[in-house]
């Protein structure tokens, strides 16, 4: 949490997709604006342009309830204001609190986030901005993932139709459906009728190539044997309207995975851009089972402001990794953090998951809570838990990781985990 600053000005803002409804309040709490502004470039900078002119150039703090968007990136630009984006849920608690009636509206809302920021802003964490290689690495990741999960849910809507009018498809091919061979064998033979019409030389262009076995059929038989196995396949069904609907689902279906490849692949190649030039590569990148998705993941997540988080305590709780207590009287809860960016809970979950495989100490970590009972879910997040601890101390001194260092110190702490390493990794040389 930040310090109490001396603001001139407190302004919360209802955000709206055209225009946003605002409040201004004096440090002593008294409206002196109320008013709509509109999403506009223009409108936006005068608006700015009338708070410089009334207040200097002294602080002036405004509450609103996004992180990103249009007007954040609007307002960004200004150093003299101070942005507090908060979660949606503080401020419905905050208007319940004080108006449990549940009345609501733009312009009461707005007045709400003001005084929220001005009663609570040493406990709102002021927004401050990466370098714009964390920025561009945390933005086109978080893209990136959108895209793979929409590419996913394409991939499951035309594996079922294939499976309902043309299994012969899924007999054909192996691997992933948004493989360019794949693709490009159903927007040709979209159907099996379509198949079974096709010439050998077609086939064999389309179709994987075949592998002839030391004492088998020649690969000329093996050819023919496949297009007469084509030639032969009986339709699972011959209603058709859903042959009719099924074609259309899978050639679109096609175009659209296609179109996702591609834009995954620019994505891509704008990460490795966007990676090679962070200041904080080697860090990322010597973290075993980070690999060429997650350590660009984590570089964005965590920026390049070493004054951003003083403790990994802060880092745990911000991802959502460290758990929530609730305690009343004899009664105490521990359970998991919801109110977090999902995306960052995921990246550490996924890096702790891989870590697993590449880091002895972390194997040994799993393996000894799974000896003792514990779901695999919790001990991945007490994983990733210890792994926040370790990437904030490197983050911190900007040093990469040392396997053989950490190892060291488990050796000479006496840690539960020895049991569990390999016998030449827990014994001191």
């Amino acid at each position: 949490m930040n310090q109490k600053l001396e603001c001139a000005a407190f302004v919360g803002v209802d955000w709206g997709d055209q225009e946003h409804a605002l409040c201004v309040l004096t440090p002593d709490g008294r409206a002196i604006h109320q008013g709509m502004l509109k999403q506009k470039p223009e409108e936006i900078a005068a608006w700015v342009a009338q708070l410089r002119a009334r207040f200097g150039q002294r602080p002036v703090a405004i509450c609103l309830e996004q992180s990103r968007g249009a007007l954040m990136y609007a307002l960004m630009q200004y150093e003299f204001l101070i942005l507090c984006p908060i979660n949606p849920a503080q401020l419905a608690a905050y208007r319940k609190a004080l108006y449990p009636s549940g009345a609501k509206n733009d312009p009461g809302d707005a007045e709400l986030a003001a005084r929220f920021v001005r009663e609570h802003m040493d406990r709102l964490r002021v927004w401050q901005p990466d370098d714009e290689n964390s920025r561009a690495l945390r933005m086109l990741s978080e893209q990136r993932r959108q895209w793979v999960e929409q590419r996913v849910a394409l991939e499951n809507q035309l594996r079922q139709r294939l499976k309902e009018t043309y299994p012969k498809a899924l007999e054909l091919f192996r691997g992933d459906l948004h493989a360019e061979a794949y693709l490009a064998f159903l927007a040709k033979f979209p159907t099996l009728a379509e198949l079974r019409r096709a010439s050998p030389r077609q086939l064999a262009q389309y179709l994987p190539k075949l592998r002839r076995q030391p004492d088998g059929p020649s690969l000329e038989q093996l050819q023919l044997e496949r297009v007469q196995a084509i030639r032969q396949a009986m339709p699972l069904t011959k209603d058709r309207a859903i042959l009719e609907h099924a074609r259309l689902v899978i050639v679109h279906a096609v175009a659209q995975i296609r179109s996702l490849n591609q834009a995954i692949a620019e994505c891509e190649q704008k990460i490795d851009e966007f990676f090679a030039q962070h200041p904080d590569r080697d860090l990322y990148t010597s973290l075993p089972g980070a690999g060429s998705a997650l350590a660009p993941r984590m570089a964005g997540a965590l920026g390049t402001d070493r004054e951003k988080f003083q403790s990994a305590e802060e880092i745990q709780q911000m991802t959502g990794i460290a758990p929530v207590t609730r305690s009343s009287g004899k009664t105490k809860v521990v359970q998991m953090r919801w109110a977090c960016p999902k995306y960052l809970r995921q990246t550490f979950h996924e890096f702790a998951r891989c870590s697993a495989r590449s880091s002895a100490w972390a194997a040994a970590y799993v393996e000894m809570r799974r000896a003792a009972g514990t779901p695999l879910q919790v001990i991945i997040r007490g994983l990733a838990f210890k792994w926040q601890r370790i990437i904030f101390r490197c983050w911190k001194d900007r040093q990469p990781y040392d396997e053989q260092r950490y190892l060291r110190r488990l050796r000479a702490a006496r840690s539960q985990l020895l049991p569990f390493l390999p016998p030449k990794l827990a014994e001191t040389p």
